[in-house]
């Protein structure tokens, strides 16, 4: 079945920087969309970022050029380079997966398999 497994979240002063990493099993990984998502409490889940299978990015306004998706098929993962953090990026990240179907989509409803999240903290 498939299987994500995020790391890299932590506790960071605003201005910072973290990677995220995603690591995917159970699946055909170069076949599949994927994507970042954060969830803040009291707050409705966002897409952060979204890649294709060929690498094509597409971002929220409120990350763009500050975070930075990449995948690696050769090692089933992804990535979220997250620089200039600020205090509103604080929330819970989550790396979803879908089949590639041609769209690049940020919304999270259209991705059946996600992971346990990695939480993500900015202090000011």
């Amino acid at each position: 079945q498939v299987q994500l497994v995020e790391s890299g979240g932590g506790s960071v002063q605003s201005g910072g920087s973290l990677r995220l990493s995603c690591v995917a099993s159970g699946y055909t990984y170069s076949t599949y969309c994927m994507g970042w998502f954060r969830q803040a409490p009291g707050k409705e889940r966002e897409g952060v970022a979204v890649i294709a299978t060929g690498g094509s990015p597409r971002y929220a306004d409120s990350v763009k050029g500050r975070f930075t998706i990449s995948r690696d098929s050769a090692k089933n993962t992804l990535y979220l380079i997250m620089n200039s953090l600020r205090p509103e990026d604080t929330a819970m990240y989550y790396c979803a997966a879908r089949r590639a179907d041609g769209f690049l989509s940020l919304d999270g409803s259209r991705f059946p398999y996600w992971g346990q999240g990695t939480q993500v903290t900015v202090s000011s």
